[in-house]
């Protein structure tokens, strides 16, 4: 064995370099952010998945709902890293219950299920702040904000009685936020979604021009088409919108003769609007106030002078519209842009457009009696005349029928809809009563 003193600082200095070596190390791994830890694969898996990022806007109703928990069960199945919800939620249109199976669908989920506040200008309010207290990790970027729940408090060890000048249920931004210890990582850690995900506990990165870049895949997925063309209709405003309108042309398309391009977009809208309307906490009183108002405003376009009735139908339109929804309220600019053209439409616009299509000066008036004119389709007993190159409803109260192109006469007219009889060669009316005869 080599006691000398040359042997003795040999050792001496490579037990040196080794403490070195180590404390380097552990200085560079503490200074390392949480992303650069290597991945692990959750129990069960070879290979790490990937990371799922998920885009969350909007109210939480039932597509969207249904979406989250589609993603979570397929980043579960893939073995995926984490799960990514990207938040910017005003609240939530779906049941309380409903909303309880989402977040006990988070809770247990084996990959863990993160939120990113963002991008600038997003704000997580309402029953949507509650996914921020089952998080893993939550982090905000610049510009946006969040609600104070209890829940929150309670998952990041608040005391309430430290909040301050606020309290629960007030909205913060996302400084106040970080200082009050509510979030993991603020505007600076993750200003974008990406420098969110690479600070992710199990996000491989490496290091590409100065910047860190996850090795770990990255998926980003939002609603497809049909998806997002639900979620979007039901939104309060755009499902208010759609049911208006559509009411509204298909009161213009009830005074034209055959189904028209208003009337199919009128159907459509309403179809639309009343899926809309059935997905959110809507009042049924406040919907028949509004049903209340395309029968007043019918009222007087028959006339074709605006009256009493549409007056009534005003009202009946503004109450409805201000108490359309429980718990939810619309915007001031809908409300404005939705009953200053409802009013003006059908105070000037819808009594001109009915004139013009009929080319008459006036609605309902006997005038129309005695008039020739051409049936368009076969009339027996309903069918389309051509009267003074307007299209009318119409139909024959003899037994003989009226065939396409051969010329007609008005005798009557009952609502919208003429009377007509062929101008030679009808059979006699069994409602005319036989006149005497001299002796």
């Amino acid at each position: 064995m080599d006691t000398s003193p040359r042997s003795t600082r040999r050792k001496v200095v490579a037990a040196l370099a080794a403490a070195l070596a180590v404390a380097a190390g552990a200085a560079v791994l503490a200074a390392a952010p949480a992303g650069a830890r290597a991945a692990q694969a959750p129990a069960g898996c070879d290979e790490p998945g990937p990371v799922s990022v998920v885009e969350v806007d909007g109210l939480l109703d039932g597509v969207l709902v249904e979406f989250i928990e589609d993603e979570i069960e397929a980043a579960n199945e893939a073995c995926g890293v984490a799960v990514v919800l990207q938040l910017d939620s005003g609240g939530a249109t779906v049941s309380d219950e409903r909303l309880d199976e989402l977040l006990a669908t988070i809770e247990a989920s084996e990959v863990p299920v993160d939120v990113w506040v963002g991008p600038n200008g997003s704000r997580v309010t309402g029953e949507s702040a509650r996914l921020l207290a089952v998080a893993d990790v939550v982090g905000m970027t610049k510009g946006t904000s969040l609600e104070i729940t209890a829940a929150l408090l309670g998952r990041r060890g608040v005391d309430p009685t430290e909040l301050g000048d606020v309290d629960v249920g007030d909205r913060i931004s996302e400084v106040r936020a970080a200082d009050l210890g509510l979030i993991d990582l603020d505007r600076e850690e993750a200003p974008v979604v990406g420098e969110f995900v690479i600070r992710l506990p199990g996000v491989e990165t490496r290091v590409v021009d100065d910047r860190q870049q996850p090795t770990t895949d990255v998926r980003f997925s939002s609603l497809d088409l049909l998806g997002q063309l639900m979620h979007t209709v039901a939104s309060p405003a755009v499902a208010y919108l759609l049911f208006v309108i559509g009411l509204a042309l298909l009161l213009f398309e009830l005074y034209t003769a055959g189904v028209g391009v208003a009337g199919v977009v009128g159907a459509g809208s309403v179809l639309l609007g009343c899926y809309g309307l059935a997905a959110l906490p809507t009042r049924p009183a406040a919907v028949a106030l509004l049903l209340f108002a395309m029968f007043g405003y019918g009222v007087d376009i028959q006339t074709g002078v605006p009256r009493v009735w549409t007056g009534i139908a005003t009202v009946s339109f503004v109450l409805g519209s201000l108490v359309l929804y429980d718990g939810l309220a619309l915007s001031w600019i809908t409300l404005l842009v939705a009953v200053v053209g409802m009013t003006l439409a059908m105070l000037a616009g819808m009594p001109t457009m009915v004139r013009t299509r009929f080319s008459t000066p006036t609605i309902g008036r006997d005038w129309m009696i005695g008039e020739m004119g051409e049936a368009r389709t076969d009339v027996d007993p309903d069918g389309v005349v051509e009267i003074r190159h307007a299209p009318w409803r119409a139909r024959t109260n003899r037994a003989t029928p009226i065939r396409a192109r051969e010329r007609v006469r008005v005798v009557a007219i009952e609502g919208l809809v003429l009377e007509v009889e062929p101008e030679t060669g009808g059979a006699r009316d069994y409602r005319e009563r036989r006149q005497p005869t001299a002796d």
